[in-house]
């Protein structure tokens, strides 16, 4: 099955029967490159978009990754389609290390990371992760640890200013603080709507026509569910874990996750700003570079995706291999 084939059938799916329409498919499987007999792991399965393209694409194993119990239930149905070639585990990505190693997968030849909530999650309104729809103040990805709810009912003042503004990049973060301490001693705020609407009572509609409870539900997101975090312990994972010729893609959709990404791609491929010439850590020998960019610049979604599937037009997707052992040597030599 070509890639165009393959992309084409993941887009003639009834989106409105299973939530979830993979973004950048075509430019995930050209990064990936899967072959027959590789082993892969989709450290984000969601919906399982590109777990289905991935095994569609060639005769290889796939390990997935999702957190969601309900993302781990519908991989069941994948795993059907493809006899003895799915295996989707529950827990966090940035586990993978130990979640890999507990089933005996110590080296794979391709991961990739579809950053952020699922389609799955965000449409359906229980999950509390949106406030499109009125529903419980949750937002976990999981189903353990603190809600959103409990966040915003424990953290004073400036620790809500400093989650909004550093998460959510939020420039009036301490005005809705203020606004949601005076809330919550009137009442509790347990549902999104209340929520959204005390920060729309605070923060003015810009001219861009966003919502003005955006970026807030989306720094307290990242916080319950440490995504950040997760990011950087995934990547440091996914690299160790690559074979020689072995291809990490990511696909980012707002500035501090891909911030995270490029940098560590930069650092892992050599690319990263040395130190001064007066620092005395200049003199120090470099570190073997094991690396390369796939990806110079983040590849972005064309103009017919966009109009196709609004919520791709954010995404960016970086790709790194790791070097041939032939290659990295060689690499290491030339290099100042």
């Amino acid at each position: 099955m070509t890639t165009t084939e393959i992309v084409s059938a993941s887009s003639n799916v009834d989106t409105h029967r299973v939530g979830h329409v993979p973004v950048m498919l075509a430019e995930m499987l050209e990064a990936l490159a899967p072959r027959d007999g590789e082993i892969f792991l989709d450290g984000t399965f969601g919906g399982g978009g590109y777990a289905e393209a991935i095994l569609r694409a060639a005769q290889c194993t796939l390990w997935a990754i999702d957190r969601d119990p309900a993302a781990v239930a519908r991989g069941a149905k994948i795993a059907a389609r493809h006899p003895g070639r799915l295996h989707v585990i529950e827990g966090s990505f940035g586990d993978m290390l130990s979640l890999l190693q507990s089933h005996g997968v110590t080296a794979l030849d391709g991961v990739v990371l579809d950053l952020g909530v699922s389609s799955f999650q965000i449409d359906d309104p229980a999950r509390g992760f949106s406030f499109r729809a009125d529903g419980p103040l949750d937002m976990r990805m999981g189903r353990t640890g603190p809600t959103a709810a409990d966040l915003v009912r424990t953290s004073s003042e400036g620790e809500l200013a400093d989650i909004l503004y550093q998460l959510g990049e939020e420039r009036l973060s301490r005005r809705i603080a203020r606004a949601i301490v005076a809330a919550r001693a009137a009442a509790p705020i347990d549902t999104t709507s209340r929520l959204a609407d005390i920060i729309r009572g605070v923060v003015p509609r810009g001219k861009d026509g966003i919502d003005p409870a955006t970026r807030s539900f989306q720094a307290l997101r990242l916080r319950i569910n440490d995504e950040l975090g997760e990011i950087e312990r995934a990547l440091s994972a996914a690299a160790s874990l690559l074979a020689p010729g072995g291809r990490l893609v990511v696909v980012s959709f707002h500035s501090l996750e891909d911030r995270i990404v490029k940098q560590f791609f930069a650092n892992a491929a050599g690319r990263a700003p040395g130190p001064s010439r007066y620092d005395p850590r200049g003199l120090a020998a470099k570190a073997a570079i094991e690396f390369k960019l796939m990806t110079a610049k983040p590849a972005r979604p064309g103009a017919a995706e966009i109009v196709r599937n609004p919520r791709a037009r954010s995404a960016r997707l970086r790709a790194l291999q790791r070097l041939p052992r032939t290659e990295a040597a060689a690499l290491s030599e030339v290099t100042p």
